[in-house]
């Protein structure tokens, strides 16, 4: 699925960050979403690699990246660790500066990235996230039905790992594939990879103690952020799908400039997983801004 891309993997305080690399120029780092892995990208990575230097990483937890057992506090899988794996991956590329764009969790860790290393991040795209704090907040019957699995994986371990690792096939089929596009944007090849991974007994955990630390310690983050002023100080570009939740549930520009005055943004005519459903719609919008 990326030819002529090669292992960027590297060791960020003894977990292992596996990542690709391929193309020349600016660096651009793009990081995925649960339940997949840096092959979400596979249909927009190509076209990037013609202008950007791009490494697309598996976060920790995920893919083939280390999934470490969760501490009590679940910090090792905030986003804010998760962001300074990906922030000392860049910088032994060479990257001091990068743009980058995060899709569903990786959205998340990405916006703290800009938060915590704002002098490293020069531009921020999220896709199909809202901030987290809000999302929790304002919980609806319908985002709660929609969203059914951040109220299933942040019960205590051993309980939704178990349900996981029973069938991840099914548990990929009722994430992936029950949003509005169904299976349709997913490759047979992209779905064996996810499947793959998934299939790791310790998958199972790592995504558990993602989801953890987001009802946990990332709130505490995001609102000691809010509470201090901090703001994202580079330009940033939300967008999300007009057929999915965020749209339905939220207000996504609105949200997200209370953390930005930079912020632009516009929902695309599909689903949830847009690098796969609107690729082409989607490298019409990044470019531009990435370029600019």
């Amino acid at each position: 699925m990326f030819t002529g891309f090669t292992d960027a993997s590297i060791q960020v305080d003894g977990i292992h960050i596996h990542a690709i690399r391929g193309g020349n120029g600016p660096a651009l780092l793009l990081l995925h979403g649960h339940p997949q892995t840096h092959a979400i990208w596979h249909k927009v990575a190509p076209t990037l690699a013609r202008h950007f230097t791009v490494i697309a990483a598996d976060l920790r937890g995920y893919g083939d990246s280390g999934k470490p057992e969760g501490e009590s506090d679940h910090s090792n899988y905030s986003k804010r660790r998760m962001a300074a794996d990906q922030v000392s991956l860049m910088r032994a590329h060479g990257f001091t500066q990068f743009a980058v764009v995060g899709h569903d969790r990786g959205g998340r860790v990405a916006a703290r990235m800009a938060l915590d290393h704002p002098q490293a991040v020069t531009k921020l795209v999220t896709l199909d996230v809202a901030p987290t704090l809000a999302m929790y907040e304002q919980t609806s019957f319908a985002f709660a039905r929609a969203y059914w699995h951040w109220f299933f994986l942040v019960r205590p371990a051993p309980f939704p790992e178990t349900l996981i690792r029973a069938d991840p096939d099914l548990y990929l089929k009722q994430t992936i594939g029950a949003r509005s596009a169904g299976l349709a944007p997913f490759t047979d090849a992209a779905y064996a990879e996810y499947l793959r991974c998934l299939s790791d007994p310790a998958t199972a955990h790592g995504i558990c103690e993602d989801y953890r630390a987001s009802i946990t310690i990332d709130l505490d983050h995001d609102r000691a952020s809010l509470a201090e002023g901090q703001k994202i100080e580079g330009d940033f570009l939300a967008l999300w799908g007009a057929q999915g939740v965020i749209e339905q549930c939220f207000e996504p520009l609105a949200e997200w400039r209370q953390w930005s005055a930079h912020v632009s943004g516009e929902a695309l005519p599909c689903g949830h997983y847009i690098p796969e459903e609107a690729p082409e719609l989607l490298l019409e919008r990044l470019l531009p801004f990435l370029q600019s």
